[in-house]
């Protein structure tokens, strides 16, 4: 049973690390909006341990022309628990305490490599696939809460 709750930026850094960025330091793990008040980091935990990971942060992109918007940051699940639908349930977590806010919209720059999986949430692609450096090709994909 995947259980799934609110936790803190801190939480977080050690599983970016290992499933995001194994071959930056872990300080590449940590950002300044990590913190910021509407800022808020989801875990999923299986048998006590924390598995996935995803954060959410008030923040506009300026192709959508929606005032309110939330961006899912840095979702991380460790390879070996990818099939207990922990992410699903964090974005779904997530979804709700957005929604709860009055906001509809979410959207995140997905690793191409993870598109097909964000599809499957509900995300679509916007624009052109382009170059995050030094981590590769990314799409910006959205998703209008019902």
């Amino acid at each position: 049973m995947i259980e799934v709750r609110k936790i803190t930026p801190e939480m977080t850094y050690s599983l970016r690390h290992t499933v995001l960025r194994p071959h930056q330091t872990i300080e590449h793990s940590k950002f300044d909006t990590d913190h910021e008040d509407n800022a808020f980091h989801i875990g999923a935990f299986y048998q006590g341990r924390l598995i996935s990971v995803a954060s959410f942060i008030a923040d506009k992109n300026p192709d959508f022309p929606i005032e309110r918007q939330y961006r899912l940051r840095q979702m991380a699940t460790l390879e070996e628990y990818r099939m207990l639908g922990a992410g699903r349930a964090i974005v779904n977590y997530a979804e709700n305490l957005i929604k709860e806010q009055g906001i509809d919209f979410i959207w995140c720059k997905a690793r191409t490599s993870v598109e097909g999986y964000y599809n499957k949430l509900g995300f679509n692609i916007h624009g052109e696939v382009f170059d995050y450096p030094p981590i590769g090709p990314h799409i910006v994909m959205y998703k209008k809460l019902k």
